[in-house]
Formats: structure tokens, C-alpha cells, sequence
């Protein structure tokens, strides 16, 4: 029997914390950055953390489930 992949795209997407929750980055950080304030910008540094209702969807993504 062949071995299940992991999900590509997931896995550069998502990670894992010590605690177990799932992490990613947040979008709108990428460019047209002039008009948006610097505490909008500086917010989106941090790292989001997915929703329950999608947990376990990427945690089947990533063959945690």
C-alpha cells in the first residue's frame, strides 16, 4: 500500500505550535502597504491562528487527523 501524501500547499501554510494549535500568516501584508496605518501593518505581523471550525479540515490537510 502506498503511503498518504501531506498536502503541499498546506504545509508551507500552516504550522503546527507546541500546544498543538495551527498557525498561519495573514494576508493583505504583501503590497499597496503606503495607505494602510502602521498599526494595521504592524498587527498583521503576527501570526493568525485558525479558526475552530477549520481546524480539523487542515489538520486532515496537513495528516494530523
Amino acid at each position: 500500500m502506498p503511503k498518504v501524501k501531506t498536502n503541499s500547499s498546506a504545509k508551507k501554510r500552516f504550522k503546527v505550535t507546541g500546544t498543538g494549535k495551527i498557525t498561519h500568516q495573514k494576508s493583505f501584508k504583501r503590497h499597496i502597504l503606503t495607505k494602510k496605518s502602521n498599526r494595521r501593518k504592524r498587527k498583521l505581523n503576527k501570526d493568525g491562528v485558525v479558526h475552530k471550525s477549520n481546524v480539523d479540515f487542515v489538520k486532515r490537510l496537513l495528516r494530523l487527523k
